[in-house]
């Protein structure tokens, strides 16, 4: 926490998993302050002494919230909706919020991770593409199968939740490694539904602070 009081969001831009937690912020109504850490620059700012302190794990995002620093995006997320429930992110329903957890575990755990940067530094520059695309197709083909039973306007029914903070994300990391997304329809329609959101749209990574001029809309 500042000395204002306000939580800290240490953030990149561009990092789906920041992104999440910028948009659960968003809708909560929570003030924060953004604490850039650039994932490439000075051979990626998470490697350093001052950022291990806080996140073992090298990785963003990390939240300083109420005298405690909370890494992993979704158990942020789960953290903020325990203690600042409104709106809601999780369903009363066990049936629904178990469907919104398995949702969210999909792509947080089986389509994500295997196309973050730390895995694309392995497979080699020429094979990057088609590596993340076969990712992220993969997942995508069984997203849209359950998504067609779960879905309302959103993921799951009509009410956003913690599946939808990390389907947008998801989708735009698809159409960042050109992944033709014609054969998802209901993924598709949601994503549009969602980015109409004023809280989906100020977390946008095109409207961060560290965003570089030439990506800024």
């Amino acid at each position: 926490m500042t000395e204002s009081g306000k939580p800290i969001l240490y953030s990149y831009f561009r990092s789906s998993c920041s992104w999440r937690v910028r948009i659960a912020l968003a809708l909560k109504g929570i003030d924060y302050e953004t604490v850039p850490v650039n994932l490439i620059k000075d051979g990626g700012q998470q490697f350093s002494k001052e950022f291990l302190a806080l996140n073992p794990m090298k990785q963003v995002p990390a939240l300083k919230i109420d005298g405690i620093t909370v890494g992993q995006s979704l158990a942020i997320i789960e953290y903020l909706e325990e203690t600042r429930p409104t709106p809601r992110l999780l369903p009363p329903d066990p049936k629904k919020k178990v469907l919104v957890r398995m949702i969210s575990d999909l792509i947080t755990s089986g389509i994500q991770p295997l196309q973050n940067l730390s895995v694309l530094k392995q497979v080699g520059q020429e094979n990057q593409l088609t590596w993340a695309q076969k990712a992220i197709t993969s997942g995508f083909n069984a997203l849209e199968q359950i998504l067609q039973s779960t879905a309302g306007k959103y993921c799951v029914g009509d009410e956003v939740s913690m599946a939808d903070l990390c389907l947008v994300p998801q989708v735009a990391n698809a159409e960042r490694f050109k992944v033709d997304l014609t054969p998802y329809p209901t993924i598709s329609r949601i994503n549009k539904s969602l980015l109409a959101l004023e809280a989906f749209q100020v977390s946008h990574p095109c409207r961060q602070p560290d965003t570089p001029p030439e990506l800024r809309a």
